[in-house]
């Protein structure tokens, strides 16, 4: 199978952060770039309203389903709905090290169960047509070296995946939180550069700690086949409108500072004509700016005023008007 062209680039799945709105933003900023779910666990979709957690809009492909879970037998069936709602990919969720969801034996923890992962991957690949991927840390707890990785990722590999995300930290299952998870443990570019070398037709993306396309772009020039950026890509949203000239060689879809603004007022006042609060749009866009001219203030007045009673289609535009 040929390398994925989508994978190049990706936004990472971020709890409460890459919600359809957030992802609408972003999909402004880049035609291209890989843009994930938040996780959704198969319980919810199965007992839950399958509607209310698979759909989205239709700008935001390609876009792909990550979910939560451990039967393969639940996880087979999402897939299946993953496929017939349109997704472009569905992931299986190998990486979270939060406390809830290992209870649940979702995220991290299944990396000391590969035979369970792998059976996870056979049933949901035999049930759509899409790609089936796995999102994984390099390792958890004490098992944490290199062979344990290699096994883990061979073991899904001989059911036929083929693209890995690998956050290139390992997972501290007890004693820190999800935010420490992604701080603390060390990063080892290096040992996911090796996992590459060791499956060269495999396609291995790398997640974790990358800030700059300068940085992505190196690990890209060792062999890897995608970056993977979380939270700079929220916390910087701007950094995505460099992502399809340097990535995929096509013109982005803004292309100066007028033309974004326009841009996004645009869709603002289509979405807010669409019934949603302004508030659910804003709080992505509060990092756009940095270091510019009237940056503080136009944060300032967006914070303040997007959960008014009052609110208006005009007030985002004031307070893009701070920005000069």
């Amino acid at each position: 199978m040929s390398k994925p062209f989508q994978h190049i680039f990706s936004v990472a799945p971020m709890m409460d952060w890459t919600t359809s709105e957030c992802r609408q933003f972003h999909r402004l900023l880049s035609n291209h770039a890989l843009l994930y779910t938040e996780m959704v666990t198969t319980g919810a979709i199965i007992h839950g309203q399958k509607e209310r957690f698979l759909n989205y809009h239709n700008s935001e492909h390609p876009l792909a389903l990550q979910l939560g879970g451990h039967d393969p037998a639940d996880l087979s069936h999402c897939a299946k709905l993953a496929g017939d709602f349109g997704y472009d990919e569905v992931n299986l969720n190998v990486g979270c090290p939060s406390d809830r969801v290992q209870n649940g034996m979702i995220g991290a923890v299944l990396m000391g169960h590969a035979n369970l992962v792998t059976e996870c991957f056979k049933a949901m690949a035999d049930q759509t047509d899409i790609p089936v991927t796995v999102k994984h840390r390099i390792g958890i707890d004490d098992l944490d070296s290199y062979e344990f990785l290699r096994d883990f990722v061979g073991s899904v590999a001989k059911e036929g995946c083929q693209t890995f995300i690998v956050h290139a930290r390992k997972a501290i299952l007890s004693g820190l939180s999800p935010k420490e998870n992604r701080e603390i443990p060390p990063l080892d570019y290096d040992r996911v550069i090796r996992l590459k070398q060791d499956f060269p037709d495999l396609n291995i993306v790398i997640n974790g700690g990358i800030k700059t396309h300068e940085q992505a772009i190196q690990l890209l020039d060792q062999g890897l086949d995608g970056v993977m950026l979380g939270r700079e890509a929220y916390q910087n949203p701007l950094i995505l409108t460099d992502v399809d000239s340097l990535y995929y060689g096509e013109e982005p879809p803004v292309q100066n500072e007028t033309h974004l603004k326009q841009v996004l007022s645009d869709w603002v006042r289509t979405s807010m004509h669409d019934g949603i609060p302004l508030k659910y749009l804003a709080r992505h866009m509060l990092g756009l700016f940095p270091g510019r001219r009237g940056a503080k203030q136009y944060r300032r007045y967006l914070s303040e005023n997007m959960h008014s009673g009052e609110v208006s289609t005009d007030t985002f535009e004031q307070a893009l008007g701070y920005i000069g």
